[in-house]
């Protein structure tokens, strides 16, 4: 893969940031807490990393003629187990199963990338319109990738209060207890004034 300036060397690091991002906010949680259900539709740390994996095999692998090189019974239309399989583990399917298989996802979505071209088209049959380049797949799995991350980053800090952006930069202008607790009660407060 060539591009213009850097372009996609950009595009390919910064979705490198959001993949490890996704792997960071599993560490120090128990089996439990990977796989527990937070929101009322069900997010869960594993289960983002199982759809992640699934979507870089298929956007970076099937969308161009490269077969995911391990079995995704899940991904299969025809799957009995029905929507939303890919968004959460089942219970043979273990913590190390599903990293080891986002990060297999990598290694194949690199391989794909240094035989196309961000122009090289293709077509994604369900996103049900036209042909999309290589660069259009980058783009999307770069939104997908962050937008998944910022799901597991709010999921993290509901299981243990655990927040940040990247293991080296919190992006938080204070951890203190009293200072959050204050904070929160700052924005509660102007909330409050509207019910």
């Amino acid at each position: 893969m060539t591009g213009t300036d850097g372009f996609s060397t950009d595009l390919v690091e910064q979705l490198q940031v959001s993949r490890d991002l996704i792997l960071w906010k599993l560490d120090g949680v128990s089996d439990y807490d990977a796989r527990r259900p937070m929101t009322p539709t069900g997010t869960n740390l594993l289960g983002l990393v199982k759809h992640l994996a699934t979507c870089e095999f298929g956007y970076f692998g099937e969308a161009f003629g490269r077969s995911a090189p391990v079995a995704l019974p899940w991904a299969d239309p025809e799957n009995a187990a029905g929507a939303n399989i890919d968004m959460w583990a089942t219970v043979d399917e273990s913590r190390e199963y599903l990293v080891g298989l986002y990060r297999r996802s990598w290694l194949h979505a690199a391989e794909t990338l240094a035989a196309t071209e961000l122009d090289d088209l293709t077509h994604v049959e369900l996103w049900g319109r036209g042909r999309v380049t290589l660069h259009g797949i980058l783009v999307h799995m770069n939104s997908e990738t962050a937008r998944h991350a910022g799901h597991a980053d709010i999921v993290r800090e509901m299981i243990d209060g655990s927040v940040g952006w990247r293991r080296d930069f919190d992006n938080l202008p204070y951890r203190e207890g009293d200072r959050v607790r204050a904070h929160h009660a700052r924005v509660r407060a102007a909330a409050d004034r509207f019910r």
